[in-house]
């Protein structure tokens, strides 16, 4: 039924409202943890404490058992906690009502409850059933969702951006840009050569990281036809499913659960986190969403029933091993060889951008430096921020960041592509009202306008409540969920 909840959340709200602002508000200090009393409050928020029982509930509404054994997703799932707390105050505070008619209003003018242009009772209670949620529920979150999006209004909206601020924002993304491009992976290449104690020496200084991890554990997949003799999935199948869970629960083992089902013996495979075996070759049919869940099971978690698109699978651990790798395996002399490119690289790219920051680079520097590599300066035309002629989409962002007659070094995270590029000139544009594009600048403008506001609005919140978190029972949540 969660579920169910959880995808109705994430489709009616988008599909009812347009545009709910939400603000993390991670802004909270350590604060004073609370005293033994209070290990049922997980925050308090100036005077009012709540409880930690609501903040479980919350938890289970918005993600699966999976993703909560995770210390960062109950973190960020706190931050949200907080953040919806915080909304429910100012909408308090700025009493904003919805009243039972304005609430029927909204209901019966749905598009997805209406059967041509008249309200459907019967698709209005479909879509509940169908949800799994009660009318008295989904019309509670229903009004919350309405007077949130009115306090947002109230905060950021009726902002009309002016010409000027939309001219501004047309030309940021559309100026023309005349730029002098030399490809510095041409540049270096000839720096590039190592030798076989270069490789040598790397894999003695980082011979840890040439280890790998094998799990060795038994598997067995459940579907239909092993469980149920059927070809289809019905209530019988998840009822075994749902035993099945239980049994493991209750601590008994593959050889248990086989014997009690009459089901075929379990496979022994032996693998590490990217799904291959010993000898580098990948496993058939075993999917990685299965190794991923695998890898991430805690020690305790010796056995366990694995879900992954639709299809259970029961794991029970056998042990880990670590095999080292040899500097000798061609694998692992090409993984050195590509660290060793990139860090030089990296060196190379680095030393000429400290150049550039201490103004000790400039155009004149530019042509030497292609003339002392023997390499061509490539001339071309940017039409805009999204003219992916000749660089991709991150790299025409960093160029586009940077004013004319200026040069700069552009690469992507990998080093895979790096280039040394002269701005030489911009030509900036405008947009009259008359363009078909015009709105949708206009639109764009006046969020970014919002964004700011809100980011005001954070730091607002920020001094008006004291927020204190008990640290000691949002831990004690983190080890009850894993």
């Amino acid at each position: 039924m969660l579920s169910r909840i959880r995808k109705f959340s994430n489709t009616i709200y988008a599909k009812i409202f347009l545009f709910i602002v939400a603000i993390p508000f991670v802004f909270w200090g350590m604060g004073d943890l609370f005293n033994a009393g209070n290990q049922n409050t997980i925050v308090k928020i100036s005077n009012e404490k709540i409880s930690a029982q609501e903040f479980m509930n919350f938890v289970n509404l918005r993600a699966n058992s999976d993703e909560v054994k995770d210390d960062g997703k109950i973190d960020n799932l706190l931050s949200k906690f907080i953040g919806e707390k915080l909304i429910e105050r100012e909408i308090e505070d700025f009493n904003i009502k919805i009243s039972d008619d304005s609430l029927r209003n909204l209901i019966i003018n749905e598009k997805i409850f209406k059967k041509g242009n008249n309200f459907s009772r019967i698709k209005y209670e479909k879509f509940l059933v169908e949800n799994s949620i009660d009318a008295i529920t989904f019309e509670n979150n229903m009004k919350m969702q309405e007077e949130k999006k009115q306090l947002f209004d109230l905060i950021g909206g009726g902002l009309l951006p002016t010409n000027f601020l939309i001219n501004l924002s047309f030309n940021k993304i559309n100026q023309k840009r005349y730029v002098e491009i030399i490809n510095l992976n041409e540049a270096v290449k000839n720096n590039l050569k190592f030798t076989n104690l270069d490789i040598e020496n790397y894999y003695k200084e980082n011979i840890k990281n040439f280890s790998k991890n094998y799990k060795t554990f038994k598997i067995l997949e459940l579907n239909p036809k092993n469980l149920t003799a059927d070809e289809e999935f019905t209530d019988l199948y998840f009822k075994k499913i749902d035993e099945i869970d239980d049994l493991i629960a209750d601590e008994k083992k593959i050889k248990f659960i086989i014997k009690k089902y009459n089901l075929v013996e379990s496979k022994n495979v032996s693998i590490n986190k990217l799904g291959l075996d010993e000898n580098n070759k990948k496993i058939k049919n075993l999917p990685m969403g299965v190794v991923d869940k695998i890898f991430n099971l805690s020690k305790e978690e010796s056995t366990a029933l694995i879900e992954n698109k639709g299809k259970y699978f029961v794991f029970e651990f056998i042990k880990n091993k670590e095999i080292q790798r040899m500097v000798v395996e061609p694998s692992v002399k090409d993984e050195i060889l590509e660290k060793l490119k990139r860090q030089k690289k990296g060196k190379i790219i680095t030393d000429i951008i400290n150049k550039i920051n201490n103004n000790n680079f400039s155009k004149v520097d530019f042509k030497n430096f292609a003339n002392e590599k023997k390499l061509l300066i490539k001339k071309t035309k940017l039409e805009s921020q999204n003219d992916n002629k000749d660089f991709n989409q991150e790299l025409l962002n960093q160029i586009y960041m940077y004013p004319e007659k200026r040069v700069i070094v552009v690469a992507d995270l990998g080093l895979s592509k790096s280039y040394l590029i002269f701005i030489d000139k911009i030509e900036n544009v405008t947009i009259n009202k008359e363009s078909n594009d015009y709105n949708k600048f206009s639109n764009l403008t006046k969020v970014s306008l919002m964004s700011g506001i809100y980011n005001t609005y954070d730091l607002f919140l920020k001094n008006k409540y004291e927020i204190d978190i008990n640290y000691q029972t949002l831990e004690r949540i983190k080890n009850l969920v894993k």
